[in-house]
């Protein structure tokens, strides 16, 4: 969840050059208000059991 907020943030706020730290900080939080005040969710699609299938070369198989 944290990896989509971040592309979010850049790119709806830091898609451009921010000419210094302080209104970078500002142009965050103005975002982050917003964000947080529209009450946005993550809508998963991604279920358990689509990555078992699609990272299955991820996981051991224990055989026993």
């Amino acid at each position: 969840m944290a990896e989509i907020e971040i592309n979010r943030l850049i790119r709806q706020c830091l898609d451009r050059r921010i000419p210094d730290i302080e209104q970078m900080r500002a142009e965050v939080a103005a975002w982050q208000r917003q964000r947080n005040d529209a009450n946005q969710v993550i809508r998963w699609r991604f279920t358990t059991d689509d990555a078992r299938i699609k990272l299955h070369r991820l996981y051991p198989t224990i055989e026993g």
